[in-house]
């Protein structure tokens, strides 16, 4: 491993890896097929990059988005990798050809459509491999929540290079979708390497929704640096990003695939290039984005599933330092998910119901939610994380059964045909023209609620649209779903979290910020740093991650050589900017 590491210290700028890195790439070198599963931020790409240094041909990366590999492209080649992009929007095509086949590159990503193709099997044929490595493995999997048909279809490219050895790789992928991406992509059992899933940096957080706009202003003041927020509809995108921009003062922008394609690159790129910008986007921005320094994730409605969840969430905090994941919920989400899974081909409804019992676990739970989200993956967490709402303030729980059972009552006897605004009135005897107009004002459930019971009638109206006691019916009422009658007749109990008080803070207020202790050279650097990339074209973070300045900040280099010792700082690096941050610390001695 000593040349490993010695290419991992002239190239990278890092001393040692990080976690299973060491293992991923110990089994590559030695030419043995692998997947490893690794959480978003520990380091993936390294594992094949650096192998693609070290050994003789072309590594073959496989990934699924265009603007992914651009983002991947550009870190490797501040490097000093030799990299290119074989894909339908790139204007070098044939330059890239001939550097393959000539043996001047360390790198080629390609998309699953191109790699899958006989014209681009017989290009491979025509120079030397050195691995082929398939990032996000988990879409060749019917288990996987993000299962793209074109995966499928890479077998017969990888089986006619039988000596290449190859890498899969995924940040998510529970034990079933493990096996299957074993077998779909020929690796052997002993083959697999599986990461601890957790990122301690991130905190979570899970609210109902009230109100969602306001509820992500606030999230937004408190939380410095970029973000994305994610919207369930491109309408509800262009709508949210809209006011977001006019009540932050913060730069948005929006992002969905209804977009012209101009403006959705350039809107990406701005946002990559950012270090303070939010961007409101469907969830197919997820996959395509690798910017280390997002600090937080926010969901305006519910995630498609945990595994979405975890890593739709896994895109902030990726450099190490704290970040922020809110979810925003309502019952309606869950009614709406329901409606979706009876609407797949029953084969697959088993699992996409077990899949949103998982998740409605995860946001009802009044425990540690990392544990709740850790065991779904397999693993046995400590009991309490202290970086989750629910950890740092426990909720406050309530036995709400009666007034479950009188909610019930009042959705049966008026026939099954409300929805939740009205039987709330009912409960509370608010008359109108259509309780009389119905004659339910005679019925025993008028007026039945009153005083502080009143305010757990939302709530309980939730809770019993999550577990599916109540489910929303085609007319836009509720009716009673399985859980129903157990509750009724007494034989299961509601129970109520109820989430502690917000403190409103001041707009502006921050938490978490990059520079806590406010050090002016650090933000020298930075301000170096923004003048570089906008001189290079390049993302800040590509230049140095914020944990590189203020490592800088703190030891103060006094010359290259003492530069070069920093972790983070590689050879081109120290080439290419080294002098330039020398010459800030330098003028604040």
């Amino acid at each position: 491993m000593a040349p490993a590491i010695e290419t991992l210290r002239r190239v990278f700028g890092f001393d040692s890896f990080r976690g299973v890195q060491a293992d991923v790439v110990d089994r590559v070198l030695a030419g043995r097929r692998t997947l490893a599963v690794m959480p978003t931020g520990a380091g993936k790409s390294l594992t094949y990059q650096l192998p693609a240094v070290m050994l003789e041909g072309t590594c073959v990366v496989v990934s699924p988005l265009i603007a992914l590999m651009h983002d991947q492209l550009r870190a490797a080649e501040a490097v000093g990798i030799r990299a290119a992009t074989l894909t339908s929007v790139d204007e070098n095509r044939a330059e890239t050809i001939e550097r393959f086949r000539a043996g001047q590159l360390d790198l080629l990503y390609v998309a699953p459509e191109r790699a899958s193709g006989e014209g681009f099997r017989n290009l491979l044929g025509q120079a030397k491999l050195s691995l082929f490595a398939i990032d996000e493995a988990h879409c060749v999997s019917e288990w996987g929540h993000d299962f793209r048909p074109d995966y499928r279809l890479l077998r017969p490219l990888l089986d006619r290079f039988p000596d290449v050895p190859r890498l899969a790789l995924t940040a998510t992928a529970d034990a079933h979708t493990r096996a299957d991406i074993l077998e779909q992509l020929g690796l052997p059992q002993e083959g697999l390497i599986v990461a601890g899933f957790d990122r301690p940096n991130i905190r979570y957080a899970i609210t109902p929704r009230e109100n969602t706009t306001r509820q992500v202003i606030d999230l937004i003041a408190e939380t410095p640096g970029p973000g994305i927020v994610y919207a369930q509809t491109r309408a509800g995108v262009e709508k949210l990003a809209e006011k977001l921009a006019a009540e932050t003062g913060r730069p948005v922008l929006p992002y969905h695939a209804g977009l012209d394609p101009a403006v959705r690159r350039r809107n990406q790129a701005a946002f990559v290039a950012s270090e303070e910008m939010v961007i409101v986007a469907t969830v197919a921005f997820g996959m395509g984005i690798d910017k280390p320094d997002v600090r937080f994730v926010a969901h305006a409605g519910l995630p498609k599933s945990i595994e979405a969840y975890y890593q739709e969430t896994g895109r902030a905090g990726r450099d190490g330092d704290p970040a922020v994941a809110h979810l925003f919920w309502g019952a309606d989400d869950f009614a709406r998910a329901r409606q979706r899974i009876g609407e797949v081909e029953p084969q697959r409804q088993p699992g996409e119901r077990a899949r949103l019992t998982a998740l409605g676990a995860l946001v009802e739970t009044a425990t540690c939610r990392r544990r709740i989200l850790l065991r779904h993956f397999g693993e046995e967490p400590a009991e309490q994380c202290g970086n989750c709402d629910n950890c740092l303030s426990p909720p406050a729980a309530i036995d709400a059964t009666v007034t479950a059972q009188k909610f019930l009552s009042a959705v049966f006897r008026t026939g099954m045909m409300f929805g939740t605004g009205y039987i709330e009135s009912i409960l509370l005897g608010q008359s109108s023209e259509r309780s009389l107009t119905n004659g339910h004002e005679t019925l025993s459930v008028f007026g039945i609620v009153d005083g502080e019971e009143a305010a757990l009638i939302k709530p309980v109206a939730r809770a019993l649209l999550l577990r599916d006691a109540l489910r929303a019916n085609d007319h836009g009422g509720l009716e009673f779903g399985p859980e129903a009658r157990s509750i009724l007749k007494g034989g299961a109990t509601v129970a109520l979290v109820l989430p502690p008080k917000r403190e409103r803070r001041r707009r502006g207020s921050k938490s978490g910020a990059p520079n806590p202790v406010g050090n002016p050279l650090f933000e020298a650097l930075r301000a170096k740093r923004r003048e570089i990339a906008q001189e290079t074209g390049l993302p800040p973070y590509v230049i140095f991650h914020d944990s590189v300045l203020r490592d800088m900040a703190m030891l103060k280099p006094d010359s290259i050589a003492a530069m070069g010792n920093i972790s983070g700082v590689g050879a081109r690096k120290l080439d290419a900017y080294g002098d330039a941050f020398l010459q800030v610390i330098r003028e604040a001695a």
